[in-house]
């Protein structure tokens, strides 16, 4: 091989890597890890609920069940008329 392919290839390499790196950055970089560390942290996590929320949750279901119940309704008519 002469001098002048190795460095066609060498510049090859160089510019590969130029063009590909911000991909290989958000993949590879510190940035990626800190993304990795937190979704690990986070898969940990879990709701806790209390016990007054509950009633709240379920007292909002019972206004909205007597709303329902509250509104007007159409009857229907007859289709034979």
């Amino acid at each position: 091989m002469s001098w002048l392919s190795i460095a066609l290839l060498a510049a090859a390499v160089v510019i590969l890597i130029g063009a590909e790196w911000p991909r290989l950055n958000t993949r590879f970089g510190s940035g990626a890890r800190k993304r990795r560390e937190r979704a690990r942290r986070k898969a940990t996590w879990h709701i806790v609920r209390s016990e007054t929320e509950r009633s709240e949750s379920e007292e909002f279901a019972a206004s909205v069940e007597r709303d329902l119940e509250q509104l007007p309704t159409i009857e229907e008519r007859d289709q034979y008329r």
